[in-house]
Parts: C-alpha cells; structure tokens; sequence
C-alpha cells in the first residue's frame, strides 16, 4: 500500500514554500492563508486628434432682376361749358384708365351759374428697365484634418466620414 502526502496535491501559491511543523496535543498554532485578487484598470491613451477649420470663399454673381416704375402724364382738356340751371356737377370719375378730375368754377353774373372750365386727365402708365448689379457672395467649408500622436495629418472627405472615432 502507498501513502500519500496530502501537501503533495494541494495547489501552492508561486513563491511560496510549503513548511510542515508538527503539533503536540493540547498546544494551538495559528496558519496564515494568503489568497491571490485581481484588479483591473482602465487609463485614457491618445491615438490622434481631429482638427476642424473653416475656409470662406468668395463668389461673384450679377443679379438680375427688372424694374418697374409708374409714370404719370397730365393733360388739361378745355371745356368751358355752363351748367344748366339744377344740373348735377360732375364728379370725379374713370373711363378706359384715364382718371377725370372736374375743375368748377363759379361767376358772379346776374345770375350765378356753374360753368365747368376744363377736366384733368391723368393717365398711368407703366415701363420696365433691365438692371444688373454685381454683388459678391460668401460660403463656408469645413476642412477636417485627422492628426495621429506622431503629428501626421491626413485630411478627411467628410462625406465618405460622417462619424469620426475618438
């Protein structure tokens, strides 16, 4: 039959040596246990930076546009007319866009009577004129360079990267 030693197949710790002391009945002896822990830590590690700049240029366009303005020619027209006695005078009115002003004026005769003098006619016409004008316009790009802890900058399509790892 074979004896075997139970510190044989017990698992150690590295570094560490088994001892064997022998006890006498009665007396007690205190055994430290040493047990291994684990710990993980996390540390932040630069892998590059993005830079992001803005460049403005500038374009020149001529607008186009036409221009309408309102001309307004004025033409007196004689009448010299007496009113009838009771007749109404006539008013302000508009025949075929010619607004008619009546002009009255009254005379001391024997009797009094309203004569109408003349009529204003004004007439509104409209014209047009073509202008240009140069005006320069302004637009923004960004520019978005990726810059690697050794300082080697390669530039980004910010198109084909929309999303930029940090």
């Amino acid at each position: 039959m074979t004896v075997i030693d139970p510190a044989a197949i017990e698992p150690r710790l590295p570094g560490t040596q088994d001892k064997a002391a022998e006890v006498a009945i009665g007396e007690s002896v205190t055994l430290p246990l040493i047990a291994e822990t684990a710990r993980i830590d996390k540390r932040a590690v630069e892998t590059g930076r993005v830079r992001v700049s803005t460049r403005t240029e500038a374009v020149d366009q001529v607008l186009r546009e036409t221009l309408r303005s309102d001309m307004v020619g004025v033409t007196r027209v004689p009448i010299n007319r007496t009113l009838a006695e009771g007749e109404t005078p006539p008013v302000v009115r508009e025949e075929n866009g010619v607004t008619i002003i009546p002009i009255l004026e009254e005379i001391l005769v024997v009797e009094k009577r309203l004569v109408l003098r003349e009529e204003v006619h004004v007439r509104q016409t409209t014209g047009g004129e073509d202008v240009e004008m140069p005006v320069t316009l302004r637009r923004q790009h960004a520019v978005i360079e990726r810059v690697s802890p050794e300082g080697h900058v390669t530039a980004l399509n910010l198109a084909e990267t929309p999303e930029i790892e940090r």
